[in-house]
């Protein structure tokens, strides 16, 4: 007889099926969720694992190997023509997938060769170009512009600035689970101050209509929504900048007003760069490089420049040291010294 029956007196009773096995990137996601990573980070591994079964003819990746993975990161290079990190982002996905999801301890999964980065000098801004960036960009993407250059951080730090974060009378800024998840403390410039507190009043007062509209709750990380069930709705955790709208929260599907999106910045500075006729390939992050060059130019002290960055080596800091605006690696010519 069927194991899923079982027989009861004269009557047959049927036991609950099975639940269906979930599907692979169910179970990828489910695993990237449990090691905290983020969701570009989740649906950047999902997208590689999608492309790399279709590569194979929708084979199960537990029937490939080596062979498979190490033809899917030619085929990227060769036919895709992708960069070096884009590749590794590729690699970094699938040895995931292997290791965290399929559980497959094999020799092969770390002689994986990964792809040789080239070593570029960042792109940087003169204090008068920054100027005349920053001139032609207004309201809230110029403020976040600003604050770019004039605190060091990257985008998604910026843009992730809780309220709490903000500290008006230290003149200081927190910034909380930076690359590395490590927290660090910056500078608040004080000609952003008066700008900044007008920003929250505004968004305070779109907060207030949010809560009277039944809204109001905010995305907190780990389990701080079930350890503070009210913090959601609370002021001090809200973003400091907001959507224009409400969303849907892809993961929990809660509706809530979630941070400007990085595209939205990264076009309104691509746009002031073609007004201003600055032809270099800036993005938001040149601002940051920009940011340690001038301090590095002004005499402070590269360990202290090191901890505004939040860099973890000294090494990843001296790469500045070689586009000073003083020549090639800062040195002074012997010609300029005759003149």
């Amino acid at each position: 007889m069927d194991s899923s029956t079982k027989i009861s007196g004269n009557c047959v009773n049927a036991l609950p099926a099975p639940p269906p096995p979930r599907r692979l990137l169910d179970q990828l996601s489910d695993r990237i969720r449990l090691k905290h990573y983020s969701l570009r980070t989740e649906q950047a591994y999902c997208g590689w694992v999608r492309r790399f079964i279709l590569f194979h003819n929708k084979r199960h990746p537990r029937e490939m190997g080596a062979h498979e993975v190490e033809a899917f990161l030619t085929h990227l290079a060769v036919a895709g023509r992708v960069s070096a990190s884009t590749q590794n982002q590729a690699k970094s996905a699938l040895l995931f997938l292997y290791k965290e999801v399929l559980v497959t301890e094999l020799p092969w999964l770390d002689d994986v060769e990964s792809a040789k980065a080239s070593k570029r000098l960042p792109v940087v801004l003169t204090p008068e170009e920054v100027q005349r960036l920053l001139v032609l960009i207004e309201g809230t993407a110029g403020l976040i512009l600003r604050l770019l250059y004039g605190t060091g951080m990257r985008i998604m730090e910026c843009l992730r600035l809780r309220v709490k974060d903000v500290d008006f009378a230290r003149g200081e800024i927190l910034v909380r689970e930076g690359k590395g998840f490590k927290d660090r403390v910056t500078m608040l410039p004080n000609t952003l101050t008066a700008p900044l507190k007008s920003h929250l009043a505004r968004v305070k007062a779109l907060h207030d209509e949010d809560l009277a509209a039944g809204y109001g709750e905010v995305y907190l990380p780990w389990a701080l929504a079930r350890k503070y069930p009210n913090a959601a709705r609370e002021w001090a955790w809200q973003y400091v900048f907001v959507a224009a709208r409400r969303s849907v929260d892809p993961r929990s599907g809660a509706v809530r007003r979630h941070h400007v999106e990085a595209q939205s910045i990264q076009r309104a500075m691509r746009n002031a760069l073609h007004q201003a006729a600055i032809s270099k390939p800036a993005t938001p992050h040149t601002l940051r490089h920009s940011f340690a060059t001038c301090l590095l130019e002004s005499g402070y002290d590269i360990r202290t420049v090191q901890e505004l960055l939040g860099h973890a080596d000294v090494a990843t800091t001296m790469i500045y040291t070689h586009v000073l605006h003083r020549g090639g690696r800062g040195v002074r010519s012997p010609l300029d010294a005759l003149a």
